[in-house]
């Protein structure tokens, strides 16, 4: 009886996205961004350093890393001057390396859309890639120094204009990337990563895996191209939809703990399905709207079983304190402190 009456669920809930009633059409359909950096083809083209430079395309970020550093500092420093799109956002170029030249990038764009991310000049912009609604990563803390690393990946509705918004701020990467960040302290860094194209609204592409699949490549190769800088591997934390992008790369991550929160599934079964050495921790507050949405997955539609059920064999995360959606970062509460015993490796 259980069954059947998922199944009616189910069909339900693709009849509601096909048909585009009960706010489902509130959302816009969005193409993901794939592929190599802005400005590619002018980098494929460039022989300044008299041999050929890595293919942003197909080569992998640990050769990236080893060809970055067998150039000389001003081999480098040129590359940034010639090429900061592309540097500031290909993965397994070095760190510091990204950071110049994203903030050459930013103050040569003068586009409105992004002088916040300028802030004051000290900003960690680890990717910034204008094209469409625009990505962003940023760094809290110091990656070459940090013993622990998180990464934060978002749901929907988040872009490089609404990364740092003021309104809903622990609902925004950078706001629960800082929060977790003086959480944890000296001794760690956490990332902010926004960067794959995210759903907008309550669409069918929130209710379907595409976007997903596009944003777990990506995440893939970002924590790929940490792991060829010397970063350790991160406690990565996925909100809402980032859930969905986690659960579909979580067997290729460089990852020592999973965290889901606030996750409508992982399109997995079960922990096990994940195929993953990562630890795996879900998070939902009884005040969360996403326990509203069915925890199916039919003709691609829906994303599977709800992490904090028993079934699925996650490690439970305290969320006594949080409240609402976007509540998991909230200075002071429980669920905020245990993501940082989380990153910290203290929590068991």
């Amino acid at each position: 009886m259980r069954r059947y009456a998922r199944t009616l669920v189910a069909v339900a809930l693709a009849t509601t996205v096909v048909a585009g009633t009960a706010g489902w059409a509130s959302g816009s359909a969005q193409q993901a961004l794939t592929g190599p950096p802005p400005g590619t083809a002018a980098w494929r083209a460039d022989h300044v350093l008299g041999r050929e430079l890595p293919d942003p395309e197909q080569a992998a970020p640990a050769e990236v890393s080893r060809f970055f550093r067998g150039l000389t500092a001003a081999q480098q420093q040129t590359l940034v001057v010639r090429h900061p799109r592309v540097v500031g956002n290909l993965d397994g170029v070095p760190v510091a390396l990204r950071y110049r030249a994203n903030a050459r990038s930013l103050r040569a764009g003068h586009d409105p859309r992004y002088t916040h991310l300028t802030g004051s000049g000290h900003r960690q912009i680890l990717a910034f890639d204008p094209r469409g609604r625009g990505q962003v990563a940023e760094v809290f803390g110091d990656l070459s120094t940090a013993r622990h690393v998180a990464v934060v990946v978002p749901g929907s509705d988040i872009d490089a204009g609404t990364f740092d918004r003021t309104n809903d701020v622990y609902g925004t990467p950078a706001g629960m990337a800082k929060s977790l960040y003086a959480e944890t302290g000296r001794g760690s860094a956490v990332v902010a990563w926004a960067g794959y194209t995210t759903p907008v609204g309550i669409g069918i592409d929130a209710a379907t895996g595409s976007l997903a699949e596009a944003g777990a490549d990506r995440l893939t190769r970002f924590t790929d191209g940490l792991a060829a800088d010397g970063v350790p591997a991160a406690a990565v934390f996925c909100h809402s939809y980032g859930s969905v992008v986690c659960g579909l790369a979580a067997s290729r991550l460089h990852a020592t703990d999973l965290v889901a929160l606030g996750s409508p599934g992982m399109r997995a079964d079960d922990v096990e399905d994940l195929h993953t050495t990562a630890r795996v921790w879900a998070a939902k507050d009884a005040t969360d709207w996403i326990d509203d949405v069915p925890n199916v997955e039919v003709a691609g539609l829906g994303h599977g079983p709800d992490p904090t059920g028993p079934e699925f064999g996650a490690r439970r995360v305290p969320t006594h304190d949080a409240h609402g959606h976007t509540g998991y970062f909230a200075p002071g509460t429980d669920s905020l402190r245990a993501f940082a015993s989380i990153t910290e490796g203290e929590a068991r």
